[in-house]
């Protein structure tokens, strides 16, 4: 399967989102967007455009965007708050809790610039704690998708649906390789079949565990590439069909690896038919200012991080 995967371009994945959040508004009027002075960044542009009536300015006051929407909610809207992964999460915990988790309130929290990725902006801005944040809260779905085309299908998902979401993208142009009518909300996404090893990745490292999966094929090695868009509610069955099969598991995100996707794998693992698993992710560090794809190799978020995992997990299944 990994010959009938093609790249159809490269895009920025918070592209995906600012086009998703446009057409879901054509679709539902009730689709109002907010943003904490970041409308640029977040590519609201053409909603701004073309739904004026339909757009708060919040400034840079990002608790009170998310109290403005948990309001706004009572009315009847379905608001979307859209900054930074840090100040969309780690700034506003408090109030995402309180005032919209708490009381399952219908708001959509947007998060772009999220992960390594971000590069030179730093650590200050590069949060890589929020998966697991977001997804500890009761009621609270997540998604981090791996394109523009799935970022842009996750967008206009979490708008047919009540409840609160957390959408994760990213800045840099990465590529195209997924189709958007292939985006089912909490459905596991798998990209190759393999009997060897299976790699669950989300986000940037889809692209990249692809990449790794490549050169452990002519390693002799087959990898089942599976993406796991929707961290909460995880695929469970899907999971647990693939390690069933391969026995052993690598998890890659860009995200420390405390707390995120490779904890929930290992977790329905644990229950269900425990393997050796290796982590891809940050390793209980902050990032640094650099480029994106120097990060990743340093970090051990690249493919060749990923092809050692995987041999390293499959010769401890075969001890």
């Amino acid at each position: 399967m990994l010959s009938s995967i093609q790249v159809n371009g490269n895009k920025d994945t918070r592209s995906g989102f600012g086009d998703g959040i446009l057409e879901a508004a054509r679709e539902n009027k009730n689709i109002v967007a907010l943003t904490a002075d970041l409308a640029g960044s977040l590519k609201l542009n053409g909603f701004i455009k073309e739904f004026p009536d339909r757009f708060i300015q919040c400034g840079i006051a990002e608790a009170n965007m998310m109290g403005i929407a948990a309001g706004l909610t009572i009315g009847g809207k379905i608001p979307f708050t859209t900054t930074f992964a840090n100040f969309s999460t780690g700034r506003v915990y408090d109030q995402i809790r309180q005032s919209i988790a708490y009381s399952g309130k219908n708001v959509k929290i947007c998060a772009s610039h999220a992960g390594l990725t971000l590069g030179e902006d730093g650590a200050t801005h590069q949060i890589l704690e929020d998966i697991g944040l977001m997804k500890m809260l009761p009621g609270m779905t997540v998604i981090v998708p791996a394109d523009y085309n799935q970022t842009k299908a996750a967008t206009k998902a979490i708008a047919n649906f009540n409840g609160p979401a957390y959408l994760r993208f990213g800045r840099p142009v990465w590529p195209i390789f997924t189709n958007v009518e292939d985006f089912v909300l909490g459905k596991a996404q798998v990209l190759s079949t393999g009997n060897d090893v299976s790699i669950f990745a989300c986000g940037h490292l889809v692209w990249i565990a692809i990449e790794a999966a490549k050169i452990l094929a002519d390693k002799g090695i087959h990898a089942e590439v599976i993406n796991i868009h929707t961290i909460k509610p995880i695929d469970t069955e899907a999971i647990i069909s693939s390690i069933i099969k391969t026995g052993c598991a690598v998890t890659a995100e860009e995200h420390n690896i405390i707390g995120g996707l490779g904890d929930s794998i290992a977790q329905i693992a644990a229950k269900r038919n425990p393997i050796p698993i290796e982590y891809i992710g940050t390793n209980d560090t902050f990032g640094e200012s650099g480029k994106p794809s120097e990060l990743l190799v340093k970090y051990g978020l690249d493919a060749t991080s990923i092809v050692n995992a995987a041999e390293k997990c499959i010769a401890r299944k075969n001890k």
